[in-house]
């Protein structure tokens, strides 16, 4: 089983001899590239459509991966029973659902050793999310793949102190820390765009402009903090 990167490097995450479950599965690629790689002994494959349940119970099949992996019909997590699972992966939806999906499953997460979260827009308030709610972010990575970038994290619950810089929760203590080299790429890009849009919003004499780019000022301020972590 080939992997795309983004899916390769949320497999990486998986804590080995965890039993997974794979929220939103889509085709069950994830489950069966680790248990085909040795890394875990079984995965339950969630989804809220029929649709990806299917293909990914062909594709389970095709690999002769039934006794290993099973496929459950679910809204989020609801399907979930306590103790059923180790790692649990939330990997390409939007931050707001992967919050949403965490909140709800509150009764059956706890149990859980780790998540592995790789949202698709709002990281911030994803991290944020996690701190409040006493999570620890342990681990961050971040891919580029086809012109998009893809942060992902890995959480596990205990105590955890609020981060002291907002640049932080926007790009990830852990890439900035690291210097990672994607998020490096990223920061240039995206104060290339703002500087593209500040030029244009200064054009305008409109107020509605003015204050549009007063913000975007403060998100140029935001990436060189975060840039500066890359000065040596």
């Amino acid at each position: 089983m080939q992997l795309s990167n983004r899916l390769s490097a949320v497999a990486d995450m998986v804590s080995k001899g965890n039993r997974l479950v794979d929220v939103g599965t889509d085709h069950g690629y994830l489950p069966i590239y680790l248990i085909e790689k040795g890394q875990i002994p079984s995965a339950i494959a969630l989804d809220i459509n029929q649709g990806p349940i299917q293909r990914a119970k062909e594709h389970i099949g095709e690999h002769n991966l039934e006794g290993h992996i099973e496929t459950r019909l679910s809204d989020g997590v609801a399907a979930l029973k306590q103790g059923e699972g180790d790692t649990l992966v939330i990997a390409g939806m939007g931050g707001g659902l992967v919050i949403h999906i965490i909140t709800n499953g509150e009764q059956v997460l706890p149990h859980f050793k780790e998540f592995i979260l790789q949202p698709q827009s709002e990281i911030e308030q994803v991290r944020r999310f996690l701190i409040r709610e006493k999570y620890t972010i342990t681990q961050e990575h971040m891919i580029e793949e086809e012109g998009k970038f893809y942060p992902m994290m890995k959480a596990i619950k205990g105590v955890c102190i609020d981060y002291d810089r907002t640049v932080f929760y926007k790009y990830g203590k852990g890439l900035l820390e690291s210097r990672n080299e994607v998020l490096k790429h990223f920061l240039h890009k995206e104060l290339q765009t703002y500087i593209s849009i500040l030029d244009k919003l200064l054009a305008n004499n409109q107020q509605s402009a003015l204050t549009r780019s007063n913000e975007i000022k403060q998100e140029i301020k935001y990436i060189k903090e975060a840039m500066s972590f890359y000065e040596v």
